[in-house]
């Protein structure tokens, strides 16, 4: 006998048609055509988005790199140490505060790049003439349409409301998931 499961109250679009799932649907539909590479050369996603932050630029402190590559900044803590133990990725202390570290492309990350290069070039031209030239150029600049509409967007307002008892005691009261991040900090994702 099945448990009749109850109706929710709100109405809400449906699943298939949420923003964030579709932009997630696409991400990963691109990614699995670069992920086969990545594995091949030994890399992950974020190693990649920081070798290609770092292969355009003479060097950059490690929280502007967090941003420039969307990655928090413990997560760029620990791909830094094990970049740099592959000696991918170079690190110095910056001479006007030594609490601070600068971080450059190696020369062996530059010969990693340019080992990538002609396989991640293949695929994105394999993506832009399956999906149509027009169409990518496109969709990048509806990409960084919605972005700057959206970034110039105040906070959402959630008013003064409080969840209810019941509601506060399912949300746990403790925050969940990632740390929030003010306007123009880095995410991961």
């Amino acid at each position: 006998m099945s448990a009749s499961r109850p109706a929710v109250n709100v109405k809400m679009r449906s699943f298939s048609k949420s923003l964030p799932m579709s932009l997630l649907l696409a991400r990963e539909a691109v990614m699995n055509r670069f992920r086969p590479v990545l594995n091949l050369f030994n890399i992950t996603e974020q190693q990649w988005r920081v070798l290609r932050a770092l292969s355009s630029i003479r060097e950059i402190e490690v929280m502007e790199l967090a941003k420039a590559t969307y990655l928090l900044a413990p997560s760029l803590s620990r791909i830094l140490r094990d970049m740099e133990a592959r000696g991918l990725v170079e690190r110095r202390q910056a001479p006007e505060d030594l609490r601070r570290s600068l971080i450059s492309i190696s020369p062996t990350g530059v010969r990693l790049i340019d080992a990538v290069a002609p396989y991640a070039e293949t695929i994105y031209a394999e993506i832009a003439e399956t999906f149509g030239k027009q169409q990518m150029e496109a969709l990048q600049q509806v990409c960084r349409d919605l972005t700057e509409v959206l970034n110039a967007l105040p906070p959402p307002s959630l008013g003064k409301v409080a969840p209810d008892t019941e509601i506060g005691q399912m949300a746990g009261g403790s925050p969940r998931g990632r740390p929030r991040l003010a306007r123009g900090e880095a995410d991961e994702g």
